[in-house]
């Protein structure tokens, strides 16, 4: 049985073990592979019976000319990368990992919130530079601080990683307010459900958690800011095509949009000519609410499952329908 990884670094850059997956076969792992080059894909996958991969898209070309692959595995929840019509007709289970981030991701959105609020890294950097030393006051703010508590949250897609976010905004003293076309008893523990456009006209903060899909690509644009209140912030550690990225460049530079959060953006890594760069009171990270070591052990733990489920005969994970 031959394995291949084609993108393993971002999963494991050395702090993790791929001693589960070599157990169940002949592994071979790349660091990185071209996401744009299918000869290249193509040539690492050859005669392999099982491939993982990470961002290399799995396209269609790959599949036709790979005709011993049985078995693909996302190291992620997204899977738009492989081309998962086409591996149902050639009968190739494709699985992800479901739920392996749920909490990172909730916490790394509080977390842009919070640098939004306070501008720690600001202040330390300051601190550091001596500012405080040469201070007359015996202490100083470089920006208005945010308090949160009795301010409203509206979260946008409210799942597994949407409910975490507002849990720990209503343990901050936040209301909580949910947009979802699937309600939960589960959701309204914590949150109100409501229609999207009385959460943007209602909440001082904003965070999405939507999946991509056809519907709610761009969501974040300009009718929608519109709605919401002027001073509104914004955090996306979702997926950035959600944003129109233009039209919320331009909400921040005029004020409507205060400040935005984001972990993620359109075209990753980021382009020079994103117009978020020069937007004011931008925060982007480079996409790493997922990356803490603990969660990226149960992306590995849960990968390994998969190809166990799959050489027994009954695959799971599975997200195009075999």
């Amino acid at each position: 049985m031959k394995i291949v990884v084609l993108d393993g670094y971002t999963e494991n850059p050395g702090d993790l073990s791929w001693e589960g997956l070599e157990q169940l076969g002949e592994l071979t792992v790349y660091a990185r592979s071209s996401l744009t080059d299918e000869r290249e894909t193509i040539a690492r996958i050859g005669d392999a019976d099982i491939v993982f991969t990470n961002k290399t898209p799995i396209s269609k070309t790959v599949l036709e000319a790979c005709p011993k692959l049985k078995f693909i595995s996302v190291l992620a929840t997204g899977y738009n990368v492989v081309d998962c019509g086409c591996a149902k007709e050639r009968g190739i289970p494709v699985s992800n990992v479901p739920t392996y981030g749920t909490a990172s991701v909730g916490q790394f959105a509080i977390g842009l919130l919070l640098e939004i609020c306070h501008h720690i890294g600001h202040h330390d950097q300051s601190v550091h530079s001596g500012a405080w030393e040469r201070c007359q006051d015996w202490c100083y703010w470089d920006y208005p601080l945010i308090e949160l508590d009795g301010k409203t949250l509206g979260v946008i897609g409210f799942g597994r990683i949407g409910q975490t976010t507002g849990k720990i905004a209503k343990a901050m003293g936040m209301e909580v307010l949910a947009y979802d076309n699937f309600p939960s008893d589960a959701g309204r523990a914590i949150a109100s459900y409501v229609e999207l456009d009385t959460l943007l006209a209602r909440s001082d903060v904003i965070a999405v958690h939507c999946p991509l899909f056809p519907e709610t690509q761009g969501i974040i644009n300009r009718d929608n800011i519109a709605k919401m209140k002027d001073g509104v912030i914004l955090i996306n550690n979702s997926r950035g095509p959600l944003v129109v990225e233009q039209d919320l460049a331009d909400a921040l530079n005029s004020g409507k949009v205060a400040a935005a959060g984001l972990d993620v953006v359109s075209t990753e890594p980021i382009q020079g000519d994103n117009p978020l760069l020069k937007a004011k009171n931008c925060i982007i990270t480079p996409h790493i609410s997922w990356a803490p070591k603990e969660s990226r052990q149960r992306i590995m733990d849960c990968s390994v499952s998969n190809v166990k489920a799959f050489l027994e005969g009954s695959p799971v994970n599975v997200v195009n329908g075999l």
